[in-house]
């Protein structure tokens, strides 16, 4: 394995474990230990590799031999990851980001650290996606798009050309941007929505067309970080 291929997995849940599948099958990397928060630590390893605590994996794992990859879903609209992202980098690790070798990428797609993105995705031209975004299988991210940091977007959505993606949102299954649409930042677009308009911020939005339903605030950030 080359120098500075060598890769420490954060979490441990199932986006861990796919995680963990594809970049061992697909990627140049070599995951060699995956890390949590101490109380959160319950096997001392996940398949065969050492699970670390978190508060000393740099001593173990130093960022200057090892990179890393932030594994963690969308809880708390995508704070959760966010915040381990923040964290990661203030240990000095440097955060890979993962296109699968089944998805189609063109070459002039800016890509931010700390992304993953699945088979079966089609990225047009002119696409600037930010950082620790997550990408799931089967979308369509039309040209000229710009996806802001913190992003995360489920499988079969379809976001058409020079849309605009704010910060920490949450693009449910199967959802649908019209052209030109702009999400604001913390908003959860619900499965099978269409969006013909553009969105407030920490906006809940689902049906066809889309209405607002309430907002974040009312309840996933109710509690502080």
């Amino acid at each position: 394995m080359a120098e500075g291929k060598k890769v420490v997995i954060f979490g441990t849940s199932s986006f861990a474990e796919v995680a963990y599948y594809y970049l061992t099958k697909d990627s140049p990397y070599e995951v060699v230990a995956f890390t949590v928060d101490r109380n959160f630590i319950t096997k001392k390893e996940k398949f065969g590799l050492p699970v670390v605590s978190f508060e000393e994996v740099e001593k173990i794992y130093p960022p200057e031999e090892f990179k890393m990859f932030i594994a963690v879903g969308f809880g708390r609209v995508n704070r959760l990851r966010a915040e381990k992202y923040y964290q990661a980098k203030e240990k000095g690790y440097e955060l890979i980001s993962y296109v699968c070798s089944k998805a189609i990428v063109w070459d002039n797609v800016k890509i931010g650290d700390n992304c993953f993105i699945f088979e079966a995705n089609v990225v047009q031209p002119f696409v600037k996606i930010g950082n620790n975004v997550i990408i799931w299988s089967g979308n369509h991210i039309g040209h000229h798009t710009v996806i802001g940091d913190h992003v995360f977007i489920a499988s079969h959505a379809v976001i058409s050309g020079h849309c605009k993606i704010g910060a920490y949102s949450f693009i449910g299954v199967n959802s649908t941007l019209r052209d030109g649409i702009s999400i604001a930042e913390d908003c959860i677009i619900g499965a099978s929505a269409l969006i013909v308009k553009d969105t407030q911020k920490g906006g809940v939005y689902g049906g066809q067309p889309a209405k607002l339903l309430r907002t974040v605030y009312e309840k996933e950030l109710a509690v502080q970080e």
